[in-house]
Parts: C-alpha cells; sequence; structure tokens
C-alpha cells in the first residue's frame, strides 16, 4: 500500500484571492522549507494595497506559493527562479493545474542571476526565502539594489533564522514590519523611491 502521508505533508493551500483553496503541490528537496500558512497570511495582508499589477520576483522559489499566491492575489507576473528540479516541475505543474500562464520559471542559481546587471525589467515585490543555513539574504538585498533589480520603492520581503532588524540593508532601504513565528523571522523591506 502506497504511503500517503508523504502527499498529504507536501500540499499547501492558497489562502486567498481568485485561486483561494486551491491545493498546491510540491516535492521533497533539501532544504525546501515553504512558507507556512500564518506567515503567508500576516504577509499578504501587509501587502494587500500593493499587489495589484505588481511585477514580483520569487527568489529560491521552492514551492512556488509565494509567487502563486501573489498571483492569486492580482499581481500581473511572478519571475521564479529555482535549481532543484522536482521543485520547478512542480511549479509548472501548479502553473497548467491553475491555468496560468504568468508565471516565468527559470532553472537557475538566484545569486548568479542577481550577479548580472539588469537591463531587461524591474520588480515591484520580490520574495526571498533563501535556505537559512546560506545566509544569503544581505547579499540578496545588496545585489537588488546595485544591479538594477527593483523599481522606484519596490518591497522585498525577507525570511531569515535571525531576526530580520539586524539585516544589514542597502543605504536608503527602510524596514517597514517585521515578526517571527517559531525558528522564522520575516520582513518587509521597501527599497529606495
Amino acid at each position: 500500500m502506497p504511503d500517503n502521508s508523504t502527499k498529504k505533508r507536501n500540499r499547501l493551500r492558497i489562502i486567498g484571492g481568485d485561486w483561494r483553496s486551491r491545493v498546491i503541490d510540491f516535492p521533497d528537496a533539501p532544504g525546501l522549507r515553504p512558507t507556512p500558512d500564518r506567515i503567508r497570511e500576516t504577509l499578504f495582508n501587509w501587502l494587500q494595497l500593493k499587489i495589484a499589477g505588481a511585477n514580483c520576483l520569487d527568489l529560491f522559489a521552492g514551492s512556488g506559493v509565494l509567487g502563486i499566491e501573489a498571483l492569486s492575489r492580482g499581481a500581473s507576473m511572478v519571475t521564479s527562479l529555482e535549481t532543484d528540479n522536482g521543485a520547478v516541475k512542480a511549479i509548472e505543474n501548479n502553473a497548467r493545474l491553475l491555468g496560468t500562464s504568468a508565471i516565468k520559471i527559470l532553472r537557475q542559481d538566484a545569486m548568479t542571476w542577481l550577479n548580472r546587471k539588469n537591463e531587461a525589467q524591474s520588480f515591484d515585490l520580490v520574495f526571498m526565502d533563501p535556505p537559512f543555513a546560506s545566509a544569503l539574504q544581505a547579499q540578496c538585498c545588496s545585489l537588488l539594489a546595485a544591479n538594477g533589480w527593483l523599481s522606484a520603492g519596490a518591497l522585498v520581503y525577507v525570511e531569515a533564522a535571525e531576526p530580520v532588524q539586524t539585516l544589514p540593508l542597502p543605504a536608503g532601504w527602510t524596514l517597514l514590519k517585521h515578526k517571527r513565528a517559531g525558528d522564522v523571522h520575516y520582513g518587509l523591506c521597501q527599497a529606495s523611491l
């Protein structure tokens, strides 16, 4: 008899918007740690007046739930970066099941991608949830600011193992909100206007 316990654990419910209550699946992958419902609800309450029409970037996409939740709530486009093949396939499958072509999935390392100068597009909202052990949050923020990835006043969501208020932010950035849920520290920053 197949083991259904893994299948049940590897599912998330979209908590708001057009796809509210729809379920997405994600694979077992080392370090994949989807943002829990309670944190997503707080985050999207913070973003409720800023999400409509936003062009979003989901770094270290993992399950893809943050980008999918953003689209469900009115974002116009999400670019998701992920290196794990199983996670990329799951995001592609979830996009197909939801009937959306507004997710652009790139099988690329986020740090390599951010390290180049951007001349193509800017993002209004960035979701940044790198593996906790990597401590890449500050470096990602610096690259986002330095390489032209952000529109003026863009919002950057950060998850970390350490308090977000201790994160060295680029000049002109402001930490708007921060909270903690268990071992997860998270916050919302605004880039220079």
